[in-house]
């Protein structure tokens, strides 16, 4: 725990008023996951193209909700840095839930990955702010370097779960569904 703390001492010697805003909007787009919801819902609603892609993600975002926020934060239980070290200044109200694995990262890097598997450049740029927000929570010091790195990963894994339930949905239902009628 030594080094992660001294890797987020490092992130709290890059603070200043112009970047402490900009972290705090960042990683506000990724509370509750709020921002990739919402994306995911407009994609299914506005555009036909992106059907599988929306839907996938929105797999992805529930595996995330319920791999690390229902049972991985509950079942670790690991106390936030803010928690241990107080005499940092916190920027964000500080949350109550555990720290490990990082939801927002998780989330975050779900539906991001899930865009990118159908849309490349559009995916890149989902996983540059993916990315963003995953830095913000070791910035606002919430979370431990490996509470963010857990949840890239598991977003990862999760994406690539759901692409694959979803295209198995669709081959076993929807396509032969539209080819019936």
């Amino acid at each position: 725990m030594n080094i992660e703390l001294q890797i987020l001492h490092w992130f709290q010697g890059l603070h200043n008023p112009v970047l402490d805003k900009i972290m705090i909007a960042i990683t506000s787009l990724g509370n509750a996951g709020a921002f990739w919801v919402l994306l995911t819902i407009l994609m299914l609603i506005f555009s036909k193209k992106s059907k599988k892609m929306a839907w996938t993600s929105g797999v992805a975002l529930l595996l995330s909700l319920i791999v690390v926020n229902l049972i991985l934060k509950n079942t670790v239980c690991r106390e936030r840095p803010c928690w241990i070290d107080d005499s940092v200044k916190m920027l964000i109200k500080i949350p109550k839930d555990f720290s490990f694995p990082s939801g927002h990262s998780s989330a975050s890097f779900a539906s991001a990955v899930s865009i990118f598997l159908y849309r490349k450049r559009e995916g890149i740029c989902a996983i540059v702010l993916a990315s963003l927000i995953a830095i913000s929570r070791m910035y606002l010091f919430v979370h431990w370097p490996t509470d963010v790195l857990a949840g890239i990963l598991l977003g990862i894994t999760e994406a690539i779960v759901a692409y694959f339930i979803v295209r198995y949905v669709y081959k076993r239902f929807i396509d032969k569904a539209v080819k019936s009628a």
